[in-house]
């Protein structure tokens, strides 16, 4: 037996590298015991390689069945799988044998694998390893040989990476991986496909058959097919019953095809790579960060002014902050730094005598700190106030100095009950 007989017996149709070197993997594998993990999209054909792995091994005469995870509700799946003993459950009115243990001594195809729950993937788990499994609502241990086929369509290592399937049940089930290739990366077998079942529906509705245009052919091979051989099986199913025409073009052909989503031509944003990327809460963490950085800076330059009065040495190590308070105080003074400008601060003595001149001794190791609120609520309330403060009440350029739309300044004035 070769590939060629293989795909005469199970009806495959194609002549893709991809294909053919997915048969040698079954084909091959069959005759032993292992596990097989079959990956491929939905609509490629992966029950049919489950078929030829029982039907080339030991076990092809003994009991096949498929089992579709993802349609089972989590409730039940270990039941329908392990059985279940009377009363076990609501429901439970009588015992019940489960698949493993009907296909004792044959194959169970479990198709959408990565859908089973956590604990069912345990209890699989074990009777991979030792072929024991227990019913549900029994303590008696059972044995079934059983070869499992496995099969998913999704990325399985990634879910194992998210938590969502089990590690050692992965490596377990994918002892030989087998991949099925999509439709659209064996472009050379559409046209084959489409002309196979276009024959068969043709004779099943006893309908004249069907030619493509060269045009339609390059329409049939460009298209993208997401639910790949059974989406185009309906396809040639509605055009023997439907078309009137039985020479159809691109145009023609095209009216069956699901239009295909284009890539989206409106403005979307990019980020600069030259910029960090802030949403509106890291922003005004950031803002509040420094907010607090700068009031530490202050309170420490208040403390060494009262300590050592103000010295040449303190212009230079803290002239930001004098800058910035002498700014504030008097916005009509210039900076310091500007020729011919120096600032001058008083600093005055609750305690000081009548001739003031003695100021009492200032100690700040015995000084307490009072903590500040870092309520994000009274901070951000704050931060609007003085920015519709600023710019005399007028929203939109208050959102603008926020760097929020205006639109969300309107709702988190009503939140704070700024009105």
């Amino acid at each position: 037996m070769d590939i060629q007989d293989i795909k005469n017996r199970f009806g495959i149709i194609g002549n893709s590298p991809l294909l053919n070197r997915a048969i040698d993997v079954a084909w091959q594998v069959a005759p032993t015991d292992i596990s097989v993990l079959i990956q491929g999209e939905s609509g490629s054909g992966k029950e049919v390689f489950s078929h030829i792995i029982h039907q080339l091994s030991a076990r092809k005469h003994g009991p096949f069945i498929a089992v579709n995870c993802g349609a089972i509700p989590e409730g039940t799946i270990d039941s329908e799988l392990f059985g279940h003993e009377k009363g076990s459950f609501t429901g439970a009115h009588e015992a019940r044998k489960g698949y493993f243990e009907v296909v004792d001594g044959g194959t169970i195809f479990l198709d959408e694998v990565g859908e089973l729950p956590l604990g069912t993937q345990a209890r699989l788990l074990r009777v991979l390893e030792t072929g024991e499994y227990i019913r549900v609502g029994s303590s008696k241990v059972q044995k079934t040989n059983v070869r499992v086929v496995a099969a998913t369509n999704v990325d399985v290592y990634e879910a194992v990476k998210k938590g969502k399937f089990r590690e050692d049940l992965y490596y377990r089930l994918n002892t030989v991986p087998l991949r099925i290739p999509s439709l659209r990366e064996r472009k050379e077998d559409i046209n084959l496909l489409f002309r196979k079942f276009i024959v068969d529906f043709s004779d099943k509705y006893r309908s004249p058959g069907v030619q493509l245009t060269p045009d339609a052919q390059e329409t049939l091979m460009n298209y993208s097919w997401p639910g790949n051989v059974r989406q185009l099986k309906n396809i040639a199913e509605q055009i023997a019953v439907l078309e009137k025409e039985r020479v159809v073009d691109s145009t023609i052909l095209t009216k069956y095809l699901p239009i295909e989503q284009p890539v989206s031509s409106l403005p979307v944003f990019v980020k600069d790579a030259g910029k960090e990327d802030f949403s509106e809460r890291d922003l005004l963490y950031k803002v509040l960060f420094d907010m607090k950085k700068d009031m530490v800076d202050l309170k420490k330059l208040v403390v060494e002014l009262l300590k050592e009065g103000v010295t040449p040495g303190t212009y230079e190590q803290n002239s930001p902050y004098i800058n910035q308070l002498y700014n504030e105080v008097k916005p009509s003074g210039g900076y310091l730094g500007e020729e011919g400008v120096h600032p001058t601060l008083t600093i005055h003595n609750p305690n000081q005598g009548a001739k003031g001149n003695d100021y009492m001794s200032y100690d700040d190791q015995d000084a307490e700190e009072v903590e500040e609120s870092l309520s994000l609520v009274e901070k951000e309330s704050d931060l609007i106030k003085k920015a519709l403060k600023k710019h005399k009440g007028k929203r939109k350029a208050a959102a603008r100095e926020l760097g929020i739309s205006e639109r969300t300044l309107y709702r988190k004035i009503k939140d704070l009950n700024l009105d």
